[in-house]
């Protein structure tokens, strides 16, 4: 996952530096780049959501082993402490003071039954759910950030079919003025052809508005400043790599249930359930606490000694069963969630595999001549329309069949691209930010 991070910086830097001019009016984006800008935006944002600091910082608690305690004590405190006692190593006169008696503790708390690995390893567990609700994020996201830039994309090539189709009709009617004022077309025909051309330009407007809005729900994703660069998306379709989509079904959700790290946290979160319940077992095992010292006391017969012992609390009236059951009950609640995290991918493999499947299946019709025979009909009705051969309702009618199919063709490329996305992010997959895009051409 790290190297992912490093090749989503390295792309957002080389963004960064080659556009990131604040008086650059526009730049042409892949869809890598986009979602490499997001995450150099959004990053630590999104792992700041997720506390795996805190969870590591846990983790070291949880390892740290208690602290010992010094004491010191000072009792037989009056005026004249211990006056004229006569004990070793304090014989002296009547009126002389020994001094008070002084004490230096030592104590040290054990822990027994091995709570404090139980602790460590719980903790680890946590810590390794946290990163991995990250890169299920990550996963979530990068898809979210594609369907912006898709929805961008669509935009921009309905635009280009309308600019097209536009062109289209005032080539049309610069050649119609001329046959209007030598009586080869008819008026009716005439003005039938310019109110056509009139839509064609509302629709190329209508088409305008829609990229602008697309631009600004993906620059909303990216937290793109204003007075910044206007983003467009390249006008290609990104490669297709094999994650796996001509593949068997089982096969394809055996893989998932490995790699997706949303199962991957619910099974790390069951394992630190486990510990805690171990944990929670054990705590009726009380711990120990060794204590050790040093004695100088003139009022005894032995002015130095020294003590050692030990304390133990007694379990004996409660024994932690509280804490068990509710251990036993997060563990099972942990289990609940992993058989619904894995019932989830299951019809979500089987659901992305069908939308791909039906999706390609589209896309293969047209690239299988349905293109070239629209354009073929829309070229060969313009040709017959413009020497005469033709009236003026077949000619629009192959105008707007063009244009229904191109749309039709956009539409389909991309929802093969999204269905492609989404089975990836299905399988737990991600893409490698280092595909190449396929150049469309003119279509």
């Amino acid at each position: 996952m790290k190297n992912v991070y490093l090749r989503l910086f390295a792309f957002a830097c080389s963004i960064w530096l080659g556009y990131g001019s604040a008086n650059a009016q526009e730049a042409q984006l892949s869809v890598d780049e986009v979602v490499a800008l997001f995450y150099q935006r959004n990053l630590d944002l999104i792992a700041a959501q997720y506390n795996i600091d805190q969870a590591r910082a846990e983790q070291v608690v949880a390892g740290a082993i208690p602290n010992p305690v010094f004491g010191i004590q000072v009792s037989e405190i009056s005026n004249n402490p211990n006056m004229g006692v006569t004990a070793t190593g304090c014989n002296h006169s009547p009126s002389v003071s020994c001094g008070p008696a002084e004490y230096f503790s030592f104590s040290q708390l054990i822990e027994v039954a091995g709570k404090r690995g139980l602790r460590m390893q719980s903790s680890g567990f946590a810590t390794q759910a946290a990163e991995s609700d990250l890169r299920d994020a990550v996963r979530i996201f990068s898809n979210m950030v594609r369907d912006a830039y898709f929805d961008l994309l669509q935009a921009q090539k309905n635009r280009w079919l309308a600019q097209e189709i536009a062109d289209h009709y005032q080539q049309i009617g610069q050649a119609n003025d001329l046959r209007l004022k030598s009586g080869d077309i008819a008026e009716a025909d005439y003005l039938r052809v310019k109110m056509e051309s009139l839509r064609a330009q509302s629709d190329l407007d209508s088409a305008q508005a829609v990229v602008e809005q697309a631009q600004a729900a993906l620059a909303v994703l990216l937290r793109w400043p204003e007075q910044s660069l206007r983003i467009e998306a390249k006008d290609a379709w990104p490669a297709l790599a094999d994650i796996g989509q001509t593949r068997d079904q089982n096969e394809l959700i055996d893989r998932a249930l490995q790699q997706r790290p949303d199962l991957q946290a619910d099974k790390q979160r069951a394992e630190q359930a486990k510990k805690e319940l171990e944990l929670a077992r054990r705590l009726k095992y009380p711990d120990v606490t060794v204590n050790a010292g040093y004695a100088r006391d003139p009022s005894n017969n032995a002015l130095n000694s020294a003590f050692v012992g030990f304390s133990v609390p007694l379990p004996l009236f409660y024994q932690y069963q509280g804490e068990a059951d509710k251990a036993t009950v997060s563990l099972n609640q942990s289990q609940l969630a992993v058989e619904q995290t894995e019932l989830g991918i299951r019809n979500d493999v089987v659901s992305a595999l069908a939308v791909w499947n039906s999706a390609d299946k589209i896309v293969q019709r047209f690239d299988g001549g349905l293109l070239d025979d629209a354009r073929s009909v829309r070229d060969s009705a313009e040709l017959a329309f413009r020497k005469g051969a033709t009236g003026v309702l077949d000619f629009i009618e192959a105008q707007r069949s063009y244009k229904s199919v191109m749309r039709d063709y956009y539409a389909a490329m991309i929802n093969r691209t999204n269905a492609y996305f989404d089975l990836s992010k299905a399988l737990g997959v991600e893409p490698s930010v280092e595909n190449a895009a396929a150049s469309v051409g003119s279509r």
